[in-house]
């Protein structure tokens, strides 16, 4: 409360002469929380007012990408106030209807909704320099990955792993990263899925950008169609990636020339990112008293063990998920 009362009060600082409501907007699985201010002049539109605590959140990637992405041209919340001290910003409001509501509520428009998604990512992976965002290296990749086993399989699953599976898996992340690093390289939202596009005008609007990197092309086509929030069968998806695949190569975005191996690519990317997301989910529970992203992770494993069942390297993980489901654990979500 104390916080949300100095942020009010910044608020009132830049707006002095205005009434305003303070209501919450939303919150993430960060420190990050947001809020709507709502003027008594009706004439005056909503704002975004967020709340990132300095001792958890950095607000400065968060303003870099928001120019960096904005200057594209994509639909991005305009900064129009900052207190980096006690990490206030102040947004443009794009809405309060996600993807994810609007394609519960209406599936018909999935095809509209997506296509625009997908254009609206060849605008910003057209923009792409190298050295704007950090890369997504090996490093990184490999951090991401090993959340898996240490959230989801020893503090989810309460199961250690022997010598010999440690070995196993730590092969098949490094196959995998081997894939995701040899992919071309362009600007990366990171968590670019329905809970993040707003339907707004014009859509979408692109939120949750602060983790944005240099890194493989197919990570955010990833984030979008292997959503851990909402299924779409493969014959679905495939009407809506190869139109991408097709836009981008007439862009002149570096993707392969055969489908099939920009598919792989793509396939072997949600693996990565899906391992990290079982993790993410795990720790939220775990550590952070977030139980709401439990009921997520089926979804998430189906996906995971799909494509472990398509491509042979990948079988030695299939195995291990098989060995773990039979292992008795409260806590077992397959």
């Amino acid at each position: 409360m104390k916080r949300q009362q100095a942020l009010r009060t910044w608020l009132q600082k830049q707006f002095p002469d205005a009434t305003f409501d303070l209501a919450p907007a939303s919150a993430d699985a960060s420190f990050r929380r947001y809020f709507r201010a709502t003027f008594a002049d009706t004439q005056r539109p909503t704002l975004i007012a967020m709340d990132a605590p300095p001792a958890h959140e950095d607000c400065r990637p968060f303003i870099h990408v928001a120019h960096l992405f904005g200057a594209t041209g994509v639909h991005v919340p305009q900064v129009l106030a900052q207190d980096l001290e006690q990490g206030f910003l102040l947004l443009s409001d794009l809405g309060n209807t996600t993807y994810l509501q609007a394609l519960r509520a209406t599936p018909a428009n999935a095809q509209q909704l997506y296509t625009h998604a997908t254009d609206a990512l060849i605008t910003i992976q057209l923009a792409s320099r190298e050295n704007e965002l950090p890369p997504y290296d090996e490093i990184l990749l490999m951090r991401e990955m090993r959340l898996f086993p240490e959230w989801y399989i020893a503090q989810h699953l309460k199961i250690t792993l022997d010598k010999k599976q440690s070995t196993a898996l730590e092969a098949v992340f490094q196959r995998i990263v081997k894939n995701n690093l040899a992919q071309p390289r362009v600007y990366v939202h990171r968590d670019y899925h329905s809970r993040n596009l707003m339907v707004a005008a014009p859509t979408p609007g692109i939120l949750d950008f602060q983790d944005a990197v240099y890194g493989p092309i197919t990570y955010d086509l990833a984030s979008l169609f292997k959503d851990a929030y909402i299924h779409w069968e493969e014959a679905e998806v495939l009407d809506w990636l190869i139109p991408y695949w097709e836009k981008a190569k007439k862009a002149g975005l570096p993707v392969h020339s055969d489908f099939a191996d920009f598919y792989r690519d793509y396939e072997w990317m949600g693996i990565q990112r899906h391992l990290k997301v079982l993790g993410i989910f795990a720790r939220l529970y775990h550590r952070d008293g977030k139980d709401g992203y439990l009921k997520d992770l089926p979804l998430v494993m189906d996906y995971v063990r799909r494509v472990c069942e398509r491509y042979g390297d990948l079988k030695p993980l299939l195995q291990l998920l098989n060995v773990l489901q039979e292992k008795p654990s409260w806590g077992l979500t397959f």
